[in-house]
């Protein structure tokens, strides 16, 4: 055999040696499709991995979403998608939004924003879909367990929070666990609350929500629970300095004179803010705005995008008030920045299919790394 010969085919071997590398091994205590909290397995499972089983966490108000399994919220007004009112540096005056795609794998929580469009983590379907402004996807994983949620952190790798029995963060390429512990034990016995919504920050490490607020550094070590909601949506301002989750604090109530755009209806919501310490903890929770549900993305400005009552809230990140506030697609459980510059708003709809809509901004979203297929 020729010396070309042999290197092609040592080129090819090494090639399917990769490939085989990046799959995610075979768990048969696992089930592909099925959350955690509904696996028949789960209390054996508990059982004979945890000291004391942690109860499930009372909801708080605004704070159980589709990916936490909460029952749907009520119906807002007949979606009419008319031309928007300009709000200044986010929105032109008469944008309307356009699906994009419709399809089935729900529970599509914490996309990121690649530059065709934006990566979407389908609970029921186990795989990761790049979804395109032209209506085009792609597979880009297809064999999570339940993988619900991503996170990117600031090099550009690609984590996906998976829901199935023994709940964890995997890496995407080359496939490799990234935690599924904390104190020694699983994050299943933190109690039966779904791996919900992920964000990175720029240490390397990434905020979830999972019956409540939890963190995990660059090397794989949770801390938490922190503070008191249950949470949902989370975000992380542009300089990495507070947390943002979705939910009313307990007691919490909007003022009498809350000021709302004009036709806006009535929020029911809100978003708690935490500063973030040097080593990621957070501290001092405080209820920040009274808009917000779900997936909640952020603008390079600051400013964050929120759903409540059947609209898309636009907040400050100094106040905390609302700068603006038009309908969103029916079903949206979340915004989030994508397509070429992150100049294009997406919103994910949850019905009998998933959708994916879009808008053009004016602004530009934040996102601490950049993904590169």
């Amino acid at each position: 055999m020729t010396n070309t010969k042999l290197l092609a085919l040592a080129a090819f071997v090494a090639v399917g040696v990769v490939a085989v590398a990046q799959q995610q091994p075979a768990d048969p205590i696992r089930t592909p499709g099925v959350q955690a909290g509904r696996d028949p397995n789960r209390d054996a499972f508990v059982a004979k991995n945890c000291k004391a089983a942690a109860p499930a966490p009372a909801a708080n108000a605004a704070g159980r979403g589709r990916g936490a399994g909460g029952g749907a919220p009520a119906q807002p007004p007949a979606f009419e998608n008319a031309g928007v009112t300009a709000i200044p540096g986010v929105v032109a005056a008469g944008q309307k939004w356009r699906k994009v795609w419709e399809g089935s794998g729900n529970n599509t929580d914490s996309p990121i924003a690649t530059p065709n469009g934006i990566l979407l983590a389908q609970n029921d379907l186990s795989q990761i879909l790049e979804v395109r402004l032209d209506g085009t996807t792609q597979v880009v994983a297809s064999d999570t367990y339940t993988g619900g949620a991503l996170a990117l952190t600031p090099n550009g790798t690609l984590y996906v929070g998976e829901r199935a029995l023994n709940r964890g963060i995997w890496q995407v390429s080359p496939r490799r666990l990234f935690t599924n512990t904390m104190n020694g034990e699983p994050l299943e016995c933190l109690g039966p609350g779904v791996l919900n919504d992920l964000v990175a920050d720029n240490k390397g490490g990434m905020y979830m929500t999972m019956g409540g607020v939890y963190y995990a550094n660059a090397k794989g070590v949770v801390s938490g629970r922190y503070g008191r909601l249950t949470g949902n949506g989370i975000a992380v301002s542009t300089d990495d300095r507070t947390l943002y989750v979705t939910g009313r604090l307990p007691g919490a109530m909007p003022p009498a004179d809350l000021k709302l755009p004009a036709g806006a209806p009535e929020p029911r919501g809100g978003l708690a803010a935490y500063d973030i310490q040097p080593d990621g903890s957070v501290t001092n929770e405080r209820q920040f705005a009274w808009e917000g549900v779900d997936g909640t993305a952020v603008d390079t400005n600051g400013r964050l995008y929120t759903p409540d009552a059947g609209n898309l809230w636009i907040i400050d990140p100094k106040t905390g008030a609302p700068l603006g506030s038009f309908p969103a697609p029916t079903g949206t459980h979340g915004f989030h920045f994508g397509g070429p510059n992150r100049r294009t708003l997406f919103a994910i709809t949850l019905g009998a299919q998933t959708s994916v809509w879009a808008i053009d901004t004016l602004s530009q979203g934040f996102q601490v790394g950049e993904w590169k297929r």
